[in-house]
């Protein structure tokens, strides 16, 4: 029997870690309803059973699942010598030199048979043994993985450590701070009392932005080692696959079987392996899939064998060289027949060299012809293959030993796993590269904005800088209405085109006046390089339309999947630092709060906001999260509907402008015209641009709009993420356009050089990005 839980257990984990500003991030508000869908198990592509902390179940079948070993290497100890000779022997020279090798051992050979071998033996020698040295090392790495040590529950609550490799399905175990994941685990608990954890994914998809999971409710209090004593449960979910971003299943827990309850499983409780654990002490996870069944496991291939361009085209010149040394063979032997009957002085004395017999001219020619093709072999050099196969590994030496290819931050230095295509890295004509995170720093900076049809930031960046160069004026496109506080909704950004020195001098007119100089430019801030006098100190409340400007930066402060969290950086001080899915939405929150609209806590359904209302004073405001529709490539588009102290119920949306703009209510196209106009000269800036929207809903259309949204993330199959996108458009619709922001992603340093080295030795470079054609365009400019 299940002993009674003592209500001094939560005061002995004292060394769990805790956040100042946030006590829970579970969100239990974004999971579907506690329906038992145990139905829907056990049918094709949903027949996986796990029964956690009870490995010793999965030694049989049906329930015998696959080691955790996983190996990346070619060959093995039986299959290193037929599939290296095959994989050499596919080579249209070394089949020609086989050939002659073969026939140089007959008695038609005009020289020693080992002339012809011994180069041959050599040559596929040295191939074969590149190629073991080079399995070898990813033998290494393999075996380095697999012994990686990770603790594992072995009974009575103790952990032990062991390999990866002898991991199995069911087993529970804990995994501590910036070590990876041994396979695909469920999340348990964590180091957080919220059961939150950061992962970093950058092993898979290279992203290194952290990505927040959490685990069920139900399994928080498993937080300690001797917990695990009494634990069990069992997880019904889908058979392996290779889709990363998905994962179905249901959690079976309870005290005794007679109380067992299915809880749904998703994405948000699921570990991928080689993902790496980062900001969390520890968690606790079981294992659903290990080894080949993993979803990264799934997605890699095998060691292919790679042949160079070069290489290749060596068999076309091999084939039309050995056509040449078939017809000079061919002549010779015609020659040989015909003349060696009419030329007396050219027969032989001796009458046994069957080859040269003018009484049987077919078999002398047959034999004339394949005694030349051994004697002109040498139109096709095997010493030439020696050396190509020698400098080659002596290249990939060099390679790894470059010193200008070490990468002192972390650390490391290239490593040329095959040596079969050197030669390809002078042939590249071509580079394919992404924007984000690869030209730029992925660290973003909120510039500038438009609320109410009025611009506002007027700094001048480096796309501006690069385009009055390229144009050979001085000049500077600085948007920025000084006369502000005259400005009406109706006004336009205002072009003001004016030289480097004007600029200065107006900035230095307005910091000798009366404003505060930090109402003009702050800095110091990370991700805030905002400059405009209208909006910060509060000036904004003096605005003609309060109202919007409020909505502008409650959507700013709301419509994000951010957490606070303690900032070391600026102890003592008001100011909150937070962590976030996506660098855009950590720049939002860093900039509402710098406007007076401070993010500071979030618990299971609930968010808070310290917020400036038109009379100045500071208020905090609690709004309770209903739901939350998640941003995805495409849907291009976020939103999260609350309800506020008064119960008045708004949906609260940010997404690309095309997406918005199609979702506008009739009433809501006031400032479309000038929002328009200012996302237009943002992207010109090379500015990446979002644009707000909300939406006020009825308490009826929510209770019937919510019942339709639950049913859909209950239902489990393909279809359920198109139902989704459906009940989603239903209220995601009718809104009214607030204005737009744009962020600036600074290019890494050095980028501009390397393009230009680049585009200098002969390269084209094409950019993939989702950006505006604007913004690419001036990105593309400035490089």
């Amino acid at each position: 029997m299940p002993t009674q839980q003592s209500p001094n257990i939560h005061h002995q984990n004292h060394n769990k870690k805790r956040l100042k500003w946030s006590n829970l991030y579970t969100f239990s508000c974004f999971k579907p309803p506690n329906n038992n869908h145990q139905s829907d198990f056990g049918q094709p592509g949903f027949t996986r059973v796990v029964f956690c902390n009870d490995s010793s179940k999965h030694k049989t079948k049906p329930y015998k699942y696959c080691k955790n070993d996983v190996t990346t290497t070619k060959y093995n100890v039986i299959t290193f010598l037929p599939k290296s000779l095959f994989e050499q022997f596919r080579r249209v020279a070394n089949l020609y030199f086989l050939l002659v090798a073969v026939l140089s051992a007959t008695s038609l050979a005009p020289f020693s048979a080992l002339s012809l071998i011994a180069p041959l033996v050599f040559v596929v020698g040295v191939s074969i043994l590149k190629e073991g040295v080079e399995d070898w090392h990813r033998f290494l790495q393999d075996l380095e993985v697999n012994s990686r040590k990770v603790r594992v529950h072995v009974g009575d609550g103790k952990f032990v450590d062991r390999s990866w490799k002898t991991l199995r399905v069911g087993d529970v175990v804990k995994v501590n701070k910036n070590e990876y994941f041994p396979s695909d685990l469920l999340l348990l608990s964590s180091s957080y009392e919220d059961g939150v954890c950061y992962v970093e994914t950058m092993n898979l998809d290279g992203e290194t932005n952290l990505k927040i999971k959490r685990c069920l409710e139900c399994t928080l209090r498993f937080d300690d080692e001797a917990k695990f004593d009494v634990f069990k449960a069992v997880v019904r979910c889908e058979d392996p696959n290779s889709s990363l971003y998905t994962f179905v299943g249901n959690l079976e827990f309870g005290e005794n079987i007679a109380n067992e309850v299915s809880f749904p499983l998703s994405t948000s409780q699921f570990l991928l392996r080689d993902s790496k654990l980062q900001n969390t002490d520890y968690v606790y996870g079981v294992v659903v899939f290990t080894g080949g069944d993993t979803k990264v496991v799934r997605n890699s291939m095998k060691s292919p064998s790679k042949r160079s361009r070069v290489e290749r085209k060596m068999d076309h010149v091999i084939y039309v060289l050995f056509f040449m040394l078939l017809l000079i063979s061919l002549i010779a032997s015609i020659g040989s027949v015909v003349y060696t009957d009419q030329w007396w002085y050219l027969q032989l004395m001796d009458d046994t060299d069957a080859s040269f017999d003018p009484g049987n001219p077919l078999v002398s020619g047959f034999l004339q012809f394949l005694r030349a093709l051994i004697l002109y072999g040498y139109l096709i050099p095997i010493s030439l293959y020696v050396s190509i196969e020698v400098v080659k590994f002596l290249q990939a030496m060099l390679i790894n030993n470059d010193q200008h290819l070490f990468d002192e931050t972390s650390g490391k230095k290239v490593e040329a796993r095959t040596s079969n295509l050197n030669e390809e890295l002078g042939q590249v004509e071509m580079i394919l590269s992404d924007k984000t995170g690869t030209l730029t720093c992925n660290q973003m900076e909120f510039r500038k904005c438009s609320i109410e049809g009025i611009s506002y930031g007027g700094d001048v960046n480096e796309i501006v800088r690069a385009a009055s160069q390229r144009m050979n004026i001085d000049i500077e496109s600085y948007r920025f209405n000084l006369d502000g506080e005259d400005s009406t909704p109706r006004d336009s950004v205002e072009m003001v085109e004016i030289t480097s020195d004007q600029v200065l001098e107006s900035k230095n007119d307005i910091l000798d006046g009366e404003q505060d100089t930090k109402s003009l430019c702050v800095t110091g801030i990370k991700g805030f390089n905002f400059r405009d006098r209208r909006l910060m100190n509060k000036m904004w409340i003096h605005g003609s339309n309060v109202w919007d400007m409020m909505m502008f930066f409650r959507v700013m402060a709301l419509c994000h999947t951010g957490i606070p969290v303690e900032n070391e950086e600026q102890q003592g001080s008001n100011k909150l630092k937070y962590e976030a899915e996506s660098p855009e939405e950590v720049t939002f929150l860093i900039a509402a709060q710098e406007f007076g609209f401070q993010f500071c806590r979030r618990t299971q359904s609930s968010m808070s906001v310290k917020e400036i209302d038109p009379s100045a004073s500071e208020v905090e405001r609690e709004y309770k999260l209903l739901n939350l529709l998640e941003f995805s490539s495409s849907r291009k588009r976020m939103s999260v509907i609350v309800r506020d102290e008064s119960r008045q119920i708004f949906l609260f949306c940010k997404g690309a402008d095309n997406i918005i703009f199609d979702r506008l209510g009739d009433g809501g196209r006031t400032y479309q015209h000038a929002t328009t106009m200012h996302l237009a000269n943002y992207a010109e800036d090379g500015l990446r641009t979002m644009v707000f929207a909300y939406k006020k809903i009825k308490d009826s259309e929510y209770e019937e709009w919510s019942s339709s949204f639950s049913k859909a993330k209950a239902v489990i199959g393909p279809e359920r993420e198109e139902l989704l996108e459906n009940v989603s458009e239903n209220i995601e619709k009718d809104l009214v356009l607030l204005g737009a922001v744009a962020v600036d992603d600074k290019l890494q340093d050095g980028v501009a050089e390397c393009i230009d080295k680049l585009a200098q030795a002969g390269l084209k470079i094409w950019l993939l990005t989702g950006d505006k054609k604007e913004t690419a365009v001036n990105i593309g400019l400035e490089l």
